[in-house]
């Protein structure tokens, strides 16, 4: 039997601001100069070497990171063109409005108003935790950091404890706009008697490393040791799975796919086998701790040897469901066919930097393969060329998919076979989609 659960997000609203200003505070020239500073260090410019990129004196754009001038339109411009970022926020925080802001505000002046002070008031959160005892109520916390709960979005999930080929097979053909997903790869990882083993922490597919100069580092599958079998299983299965997700998806649907350089062309060949279109790979740009090792037991005697290169990128397949006719033409019917841009200067990239999951993230949701929200935010996001529609995780594991997507604003459906994951995505949603990246 397939359990349907779903947790909206409570709010209640506690303040909102009255008064709009048409100059900006010295905080808000401050927010203004401490957001350039940061973007400045993090490029890796000095002031000298950022001055002379604008064509301004060192002393001027001290003030600017200081506070103490307002810069005009035409400055931000250059600002955000050298640092390659979107002028939009920079506008803002300088005190004026985006021309696209500016219409919306005319157009719908009272609608806009409302919306902007209901989502930029002061929120508090409440959430039973019964598992706790606890009284369940978080901090007061800004709107902007609760992108998801702005009003009428306060239902924007479900999570299904169930097999996602059964699920699939009941879902209406048509009926989802988008698949994000991290599947078990090997398929032995996640049986009932390797993931025992992983839990004990002792033996099986699971890698666990040992304890590294105080720090215990996280278990990895180890892709290695697969079997041919194995890998004629792993290719059955996906093809099956492709199957069924080509079904319930809508023309032009994306299917965004995490995979190891291992095994990913298992995975691709039986995605294009089923008639999906492969439009790419999204690198993923990620140290991790896998490969790099000397030959095992010989480890001074070939000291100069490594038997793997030491893993510093994750594919993620990209594919689409063929389109009705032209681009433009499946986007006016089903709203699919592309990928959200970043901005309007801006597409949506191929590669992404990204870190290891945040300890933060891993004390919420503990799962072995929970991957950041600083990453999944940008590829959920990107998965709805026009913001509407369906994500679908099949494989839902801790929940980081879903939580992506009610963090942007997006409807979406996670499915996880295993309960006590499935408990523990039920759980940490609704604390992952508030995190702040």
């Amino acid at each position: 039997m397939v359990y349907f659960f779903s947790k909206p997000c409570k709010i209640l609203f506690m303040s909102s601001p009255s008064i709009s200003r048409s100059q900006p505070s010295s905080l808000e020239r401050g927010e203004f100069g401490e957001r350039l500073r940061t973007e400045r260090i993090a490029q890796g410019y000095s002031l000298a070497d950022l001055a002379q990129r604008l064509d301004i004196t060192k002393g001027y754009l001290s003030r600017l990171e200081l506070g103490k001038a307002k810069p005009a339109l035409e400055m931000i411009d250059r600002i955000a063109k050298v640092l390659n970022i979107d002028p939009g926020s920079f506008q803002v925080l300088a005190g004026y409005l985006p021309t696209d802001v500016k219409q919306i505000l005319y157009r719908h002046p009272v609608e806009a108003s409302e919306m902007l002070r209901e989502t930029f008031g002061e929120y508090e959160v409440n959430r039973k935790s019964t598992e706790q005892g606890g009284n369940g109520q978080q901090p007061v916390v800004r709107t902007a950091e609760l992108e998801h709960t702005v009003t009428n979005r306060k239902n924007l999930y479900e999570v299904v404890h169930g097999d996602c080929f059964d699920w699939l097979d009941h879902r209406a053909p048509g009926s989802v706009h988008a698949v994000v997903t991290d599947p078990p790869y090997g398929l032995k990882e996640y049986t009932p008697e390797e993931k025992q083993k992983l839990r004990r922490g002792r033996g099986g597919v699971w890698r666990i490393p040992p304890t590294l100069d105080g720090y215990t580092r996280n278990p990895l599958p180890r892709f290695t040791v697969l079997t041919t079998e194995d890998k004629t299983e792993l290719q059955d299965f996906f093809v099956q799975w492709a199957t069924k997700i080509f079904r319930v998806l809508v023309p032009g649907g994306h299917v965004f796919v995490a995979t190891n350089p291992l095994v990913s062309h298992l995975v691709y060949i039986a995605l294009e086998e089923m008639g999906f279109e492969k439009r790419g790979e999204i690198i993923r740009l990620v140290q991790t701790l896998r490969g790099g090792d000397r030959p095992k037991n010989a480890h001074k005697e070939f000291e100069n040897v490594t038997v793997m290169p030491r893993s510093s990128w994750e594919p993620w397949g990209l594919f689409r469901k063929p389109c009705e006719g032209r681009v433009q033409d499946n986007l006016r019917k089903w709203k699919t066919g592309g990928l959200r841009r970043l901005s309007e200067e801006q597409p949506f990239s191929d590669v992404i930097k990204s870190s290891p999951t945040r300890g933060s993230e891993r004390d919420i949701a503990p799962h072995p393969s929970l991957k950041p929200q600083a990453f999944m935010r940008q590829i959920v996001r990107a998965a709805l060329p026009l913001g509407e529609g369906v994500v679908l995780d099949p494989f839902m594991g801790g929940g980081a998919t879903i939580a992506a997507a009610c963090a942007v604003g997006y409807h979406s459906i996670g499915i996880e076979s295993d309960l006590e994951y499935y408990q523990m995505a039920a759980q940490a949603i609704p604390q992952l989609a508030t995190l702040q990246n």
